[in-house]
């Protein structure tokens, strides 16, 4: 199965491709009756052959078609596209990866609450819905241009659930997903949580905390707070190294605090939940004047 620009897939018609991970490849499309385009999402065929995988991708619709945040990629339908096996269509999020940015730029602290603001947001509204991300990084979060923020002109929308788990009672005919073997670790290593090193099935919404105070540590410093080969094993054993800011105004201490409690070894010594981070974040953003 080969996929080219300007190949339907139901009502669509491919233009290029967007990009290529590792269970399936993102294509911009253009449907003929919708004035705007659409990303659509298909398998590749190796993984369209794994029953795990078609699974996979069946919860991550799932997960998109009960989000309603603007920090959250919204999804349109699932396709049954013969002979491409399914295919998610959803919004086409036009702007820039958060992992694309920091290549090249570093973010003020400022940016970096604001960041963090929009993607704790976009984790309390997937929390609420009883998923956890369990793979947030740079790579899932784009930098949109929009007016919902005056003054910065871009927000932040988390994308890619493949890797997500539904807690009990929250997913299809309210049964958990299970898709994870029991002490298996799942996810991007420096951005995840010391538990979720050892067990991904048995994670808390902690964990996206974790990740989420890993994401501003990078985005404000340059580098992860656990490089080289042996993060794995310091991971477990030692605390984040503070973030380097380089200043010491209250709104520079107050985002190292902010950063330092997300990034605790221990989950109980983390945030006790999305909300109570995105609390200490706006009282930060409203203090630099709400910018």
């Amino acid at each position: 199965m080969y996929l080219n620009p300007g190949q339907p897939i139901g009502p669509y018609t491919l233009e290029r491709m967007l990009g290529v991970g590792a269970f399936g490849v993102v294509w911009l499309a253009r449907r003929p009756d919708w004035e705007v385009p659409v990303a659509i999402k298909v398998l590749h065929p190796t993984a369209a052959e794994s029953a795990e995988s078609v699974e996979r991708f069946r919860r991550e619709a799932y997960v998109l078609g009960r989000m309603e945040s603007p920090h959250i990629a919204k999804m349109y339908e699932l396709l049954e596209a013969h002979p491409f096996g399914l295919a998610l269509v959803m919004e086409f999020i036009e702007g820039e990866l958060l992992s694309e940015y920091l290549k090249r730029s570093r973010m003020s602290v400022e940016d970096a609450l604001n960041l963090g603001a929009d993607m704790l947001r976009g984790l309390v509204e997937l929390h609420a819905h009883g998923v956890i991300h369990r793979d947030l990084k740079p790579e899932n979060v784009m930098l949109r241009p929009s007016d919902l923020h005056p003054g910065r002109g871009w927000s932040a929308v988390i994308f890619d659930f493949n890797l997500s788990r539904l807690k009990s009672g929250t997913g299809p005919g309210g049964k958990a997903s299970s898709l994870t073997a029991m002490g298996s670790a799942i996810g991007t290593v420096p951005f995840m949580a010391p538990e979720q090193l050892l067990d991904a099935r048995r994670v808390s919404e902690k964990a996206d905390v974790y990740s989420a105070g890993a994401i501003l540590f990078r985005a404000v410093s340059g580098h992860c707070p656990f490089e080289g080969p042996q993060s794995f094993r310091e991971k477990l054993v030692m605390e984040a190294p503070p973030v380097p800011t380089d200043r010491a105004d209250p709104i520079a201490v107050g985002f190292e605090r902010i950063v330092a409690r997300a990034l605790k070894r221990k989950p109980a010594e983390r945030y006790e939940d999305a909300q109570q981070m995105l609390t200490a974040l706006d009282a930060l953003v409203a203090r630099m004047g709400g910018r």
